[in-house]
């Protein structure tokens, strides 16, 4: 009789067991790691990062690639400092490294030709883009800047880009600020948009 109850205990603790495991939530899938504030090229005023958002940021995601990054399984962060300096971060996983290596052609083609298209669609706006060589991390990562002059309004604005790969998964990096490319930090934003491919996994 006693060793009935200790198989029957011994039943019973096993089946709380399995039912314990069954009713625990399920572990959340790994995500993408995004820059930190400190990861943005330096500054005179500090960066402020905001939290990592679900999809694309508002306006269709991009500057130079608007609606070109799907917002299915994106995810974004912006930085901002307190002189107008700006810039956002955004990942996105493709369903096959297909797909990934696909929408970094698209990304790449529509920040080459960001310049013209600009000033295109916006008469007597001075734009141009120009491409500053890929780095070597993972399945590389390309470099792009966008400067643009208003004579109307008599501002300019230096843009700068990256495009990286990961296997199946692709980020985005954009910075900006008011200038032109003489005063963008390219140097340091080529290590950053390395350290935002080698952060992702």
């Amino acid at each position: 009789m006693n060793k009935l109850r200790t198989a029957f205990a011994a039943t019973a603790a096993a089946a709380l067991g399995l039912a314990a495991l069954a009713a625990a939530p399920a572990q959340a899938a790994a995500q993408p790691a995004f820059l930190s504030a400190a990861q943005m090229p330096v500054s005179s005023t500090p960066w402020t990062a905001t939290q990592v958002f679900t999809g694309v940021p508002e306006n269709g995601g991009a500057l130079c690639a608007p609606y070109k990054i799907p917002a299915q399984n994106s995810r974004y962060r912006e930085f901002t400092t307190e002189l107008d300096t700006n810039g956002v971060q955004i990942t996105t996983v493709a369903r096959t490294e297909a797909d990934a290596v696909k929408l970094v052609d698209t990304l790449r083609a529509a920040l080459a030709g960001c310049g013209a298209l600009l000033e295109r669609q916006n008469p007597g706006l001075h734009a141009v883009s120009a491409y500053h060589g890929k780095l070597a991390v993972e399945e590389g990562a390309w470099v792009y800047s966008l400067d643009t002059a208003d004579p109307q309004i008599g501002n300019t604005d230096i843009h700068l880009f990256s495009v990286g790969r990961d296997g199946r998964t692709v980020t985005f990096v954009r910075w900006g600020q008011m200038g032109d490319l003489k005063d963008a930090p390219l140097a340091a934003f080529r290590t950053t948009a390395k350290t935002a491919v080698n952060k992702l996994w």
